[in-house]
């Protein structure tokens, strides 16, 4: 099963296990946005098999938290970021630009069904509908926050999540009548929730950098890793898991 780093164990685990003796081998850590789970897990369980002995380390969670972590020096190769604001707050610490590898924009999410009946952004102003949207600070929040104003749509959420598979995991717990998430991340959830696209969504489209760290103890893997997320195998990867094109 794949492995998940812990935020607060990333440093631990590069300690304990380096480089490696083995030029071929070693740990690679890559710190990627909550929304990129699916997609990266599959693309670091490819480049394992490409690389014997390589240990791909994966640790999601909302791209500020993460970037929050390596500015406090967290040990990590790769960033992958769900918008290119959070990763310019880190960009003295990358070994060169970030390049923008895909794009996401949100849509809503119900339980099966639509209980509620919703049927675009303005439902979830509604008295009596139960919203759940990402913190501000997190890339899905803003976009919601964009994608409101533009629709001149006030939301109370009931919660604001630190990433977007929290809100997905209250609304499929039947926790809200609606949330906010990104397409990748509906389509990930399959018939466990019903997806509701609105116009506004095209207004507040995200897109995702990757960059190799400056203290990369990979730098080699982590560039080969990029490469792939860059690659026409990632790309297709990306696309079926619902990710735009940049």
């Amino acid at each position: 099963m794949r492995k998940l780093v812990a935020l607060a164990a990333a440093a631990l685990a590069l300690a304990g296990c380096g480089t490696g003796s083995d030029p071929g081998g070693g740990v690679l850590t890559v710190f990627a946005a909550a929304s990129l789970t699916e997609s990266f897990t599959a693309l670091a369980d490819r480049f394992e098999a490409e690389h014997p002995g390589v240990d791909v380390r994966l640790n999601f969670a909302g791209s500020s938290a993460l970037a929050q972590q390596i500015a406090n020096d967290a040990a990590a190769d790769v960033f992958a970021s769900a918008d290119t604001a959070t990763m310019e707050k880190v960009q003295a610490l990358l070994a060169a630009p970030a390049v923008v590898f895909a794009t996401n924009k949100l849509t809503i999410v119900t339980p099966p069904g639509n209980p509620a009946k919703v049927t675009g952004l303005a439902d979830l102003g509604r008295e009596g509908v139960t919203v759940v949207v990402c913190a501000p600070q997190v890339p899905c929040g803003a976009a919601a926050e964009k994608a409101a104003d533009t629709a001149g749509v006030a939301l109370r959420p009931a919660s604001e999540e630190q990433d977007v598979k929290a809100v997905l995991t209250k609304v499929r717990a039947g926790e809200a009548d609606a949330g906010l998430v990104y397409v990748s991340d509906a389509k990930a959830a399959g018939d466990a929730v019903t997806a509701v696209g609105f116009p506004e969504a095209d207004e507040a489209v995200n897109d995702y950098p990757i960059a190799v760290l400056k203290a990369a103890p990979q730098a080699d893997l982590a560039g080969e890793f990029v490469d792939l997320v860059r690659g026409p195998g990632g790309r297709a990867r990306l696309a079926e898991a619902g990710f735009g094109t940049p």
